[in-house]
């Protein structure tokens, strides 16, 4: 039996609410599929799935999902269907499954399916439970099937970041770090705070220094521990005169 999703409280986040901005620059085209007639139009829409999912830094040939974008082309499958075989992909899967902790996965797979951040680690930890038990691919599916993707982007909408305002954009951001990196960056965002307390409780404990007093051995007398030989009650006579052959 599935564990359902864990309940979480969303924040209020800026790509939660309609947006009065004038478009800029940092304003996101966005590539609907009834709106691509011709053959280079549609490639473009396709190049701009592949930078949604796997951002240009990973848009290599090898990469490329061949049997999916015929389909695409003949309108046999919907964009949604598209991105989902994209996230589901084995270069995906070797790009960023397999190099990231659930958590990590969860926060760039909200990014770059559903537009936006995790709300909060709560999201980040109902998800990441979400792939522990039904895969990834089970994850890909709930994310893509799910009420908020069809509200933003129905079926033929190439996802894309919502309210760009901040780090943007992120789904250029690259997937996989050095260990430096990686580490630093779990340490801030989970486990910051516990290391906090422990210098505060490392810093509140006094610790005394140790004087050390010269110790000096010239009134100290030492035992006689030689094993006496001689039976108790026998006399020892020693002739002074007795001499020994040297050899």
């Amino acid at each position: 039996m599935a564990i359902p999703l864990l309940q979480y409280k969303p924040s209020s986040q800026n790509q939660r609410v309609p947006g009065y901005e004038v478009p800029n620059e940092d304003t996101p085209r966005i590539y609907r599929l009834e709106d691509v007639p011709s053959y280079s139009e549609i490639q473009e829409l396709i190049w701009a799935a592949y930078r949604q999912i796997f951002s240009e830094h990973e848009i290599l040939k090898f990469h490329r999902q061949i049997n999916l974008e015929s389909q695409l082309k003949n309108r046999t499958i919907t964009v949604r269907d598209f991105i989902r075989g994209l996230a589901k992909s084995e270069a995906f899967q070797r790009l960023v499954v397999e190099t990231n902790s659930n958590y990590r996965i969860v926060e760039i797979s909200l990014k770059r399916i559903l537009g936006r951040a995790p709300y909060n680690r709560e999201e980040e930890i109902a998800w990441s439970i979400k792939i522990a038990t039904d895969g990834f691919g089970g994850f890909v599916d709930a994310l893509v099937d799910s009420e908020e993707y069809q509200i933003n982007f129905g079926d033929n909408t190439v996802p894309y970041q919502r309210r760009r305002f901040k780090d943007r954009p992120f789904n250029l951001v690259t997937p996989r770090y050095g260990n430096y990196w990686r580490d630093k960056l779990e340490n801030e965002r989970y486990i910051a705070g516990d290391i906090k307390n422990f210098l505060d409780l490392a810093k509140s404990i006094e610790i005394k220094t140790v004087s050390y007093q010269p110790v000096s051995t010239a009134n100290i007398s030492i035992p006689d521990t030689t094993r006496n030989t001689v039976p108790r009650g026998i006399p020892v006579s020693v002739n002074p005169s007795a001499s020994f052959p040297l050899r």
